[in-house]
């Protein structure tokens, strides 16, 4: 039998460039930069615990995110054409959370409106705690870990006040680094925690000349998840097949095949598919697919918000589906400045920008930010933890004697969600699989 593992690495970055040099000093410097990276090495399978029903805290931190993620992929589509896309809202929204809460005036106000952000402080900032904390599972078919940092200038001021904040409610440790003498060492130092973090799988996050003397402070994100299908394909159904990648071309793919019983919808425009990931207790993850009958695939992103894909996957009923999904990778990279200046958050990539929350200041803001994404679909896992998610699944052939076929042959939207919160942990489209 065969399952799947995500492994899945992303990263964003933001360097803030300053147009005028000052002296390093242990007194706040007029000319200082702020270096913002958020990574992610995910391997999305089955397991988050998630969040209690009734945790309005984590409720409210997900409903937002769940909009900015949809938001954020429309821009993304309209950029990037038709392209592959993958990023991971989670990762994103965390690293600017912590921003967040060094902002202060308009700054924050834009920050908050596009991130959806609750204004609530404790309501935020518990919500953002328990949701990690609900995130976090260790088993034997699924691991999830997260983890924040900061990095600051030995010598620069920060204010205590915004350390304890990060550490206490984002678990977000501060870790002096000598940006003014030694900036490519700290720089090093740096990517070799991403490194460590991400099982080795990103290296060299902070490119040369990335960090400075004037770099003041850097904020890392990183998420981790490995895991296996509940419902196994068999590694001898898979072939090579034609994926239609627009009207008039197609690519060879290996395409996996499987029939099972899976939460399955239609609309007279789309097919849903959801599959879940193996854990072995609490509340799981899976990967929600959006398929077009049409082959538009413009349509749905035009329609995607948190609204429509909630009832999309309400509607959705168990039954038995014969189903085709390719192995692929995914590798996607993005300078978001722009994007999300264009989303209504241009005054923190400007130098009016205040995070004096962060040092008494107004001296530092946000210059330059690249998210990045590697996402490997593969044959790995155990027979075992794939039987064991799928026992006890019963199906009724619909009228007709057929069963309702679900072919992935066409691009694609897809997204990997925890069941327990709902929150949005990755998201993508499929326009042109590759295998590894």
């Amino acid at each position: 039998m065969e399952s799947i593992v995500f492994r899945t690495m992303a990263a964003i970055i933001a360097i803030v460039a300053i147009a005028a040099a000052g002296a390093v000093s242990a007194q706040p410097n007029p000319s200082l930069h702020l270096c913002v990276a958020a990574e992610e090495n995910a391997v999305w399978p089955g397991g988050g615990t998630g969040m209690p029903p009734d945790d309005r805290s984590a409720e409210s931190v997900v409903t937002g995110s769940n909009r900015f993620a949809c938001n954020l992929y429309r821009r993304l589509a309209d950029d990037s054409g038709s392209e592959n896309l993958l990023f991971s809202p989670y990762s994103i929204s965390s690293a600017l959370a912590i921003t967040y809460e060094g902002a202060r005036g308009t700054t924050a106000d834009e920050i908050r409106s596009v991130l959806h952000l609750p204004a609530n402080d404790t309501l935020r900032r518990e919500g953002f705690s328990r949701l990690d904390a609900g995130l976090k599972v260790a088993g034997a078919n699924c691991t999830v870990q997260t983890a924040n940092a900061l990095w600051a200038e030995k010598t620069y001021p920060f204010l205590p006040e915004y350390v304890a904040l990060a550490e206490r409610w984002y678990s977000a440790n501060a870790t002096n680094l000598d940006f003014a003498s030694a900036p490519d060492a700290s720089r090093q130092a740096i990517n070799r925690w991403v490194e460590g973090r991400t099982g080795g799988k990103i290296r060299d996050l902070l490119p040369p000349a990335s960090v400075d003397p004037m770099t003041r402070l850097v904020i890392t994100n990183a998420i981790s998840f490995k895991g296996t299908w509940a419902g196994p394909f068999d590694a001898d159904r898979t072939e090579e097949a034609e994926f239609r990648v627009g009207a008039n071309e197609t690519v060879e793919v290996p395409m996996m095949h499987g029939d099972a019983v899976y939460p399955y919808g239609e609309t007279a425009t789309l097919q849903v598919l959801e599959l879940a990931y193996a854990h072995e207790n609490g509340t799981g993850l899976s990967m929600l697919i959006l398929l077009p009958k049409g082959g538009s695939l413009a349509a749905v992103e035009e329609a995607l918000d948190p609204q429509n894909l909630s009832t999309l996957r309400r509607s959705l009923t168990r039954e038995r589906i014969d189903v085709y999904l390719p192995k692929f990778t995914l590798d996607a990279s993005y300078r978001l400045p722009s994007t999300l200046a264009a989303m209504g958050m241009p005054t923190v990539f400007s130098p009016g920008a205040d995070l004096s929350g962060m040092d008494g200041t107004k001296n530092l803001f946000i210059s330059g930010a690249v998210h990045k994404a590697f996402v490997d679909v593969n044959e790995e896992g155990t027979e075992a933890a794939a039987a064991t998610g799928f026992a006890g699944n019963t199906s009724v052939a619909p009228p007709g004697g057929g069963i309702p076929v679900f072919r992935a042959d066409r691009p694609f939207i897809f997204l990997i969600r925890d069941d327990g919160s709902g929150s949005i942990l990755l998201m993508g489209r499929v326009v042109r699989p590759v295998a590894a």
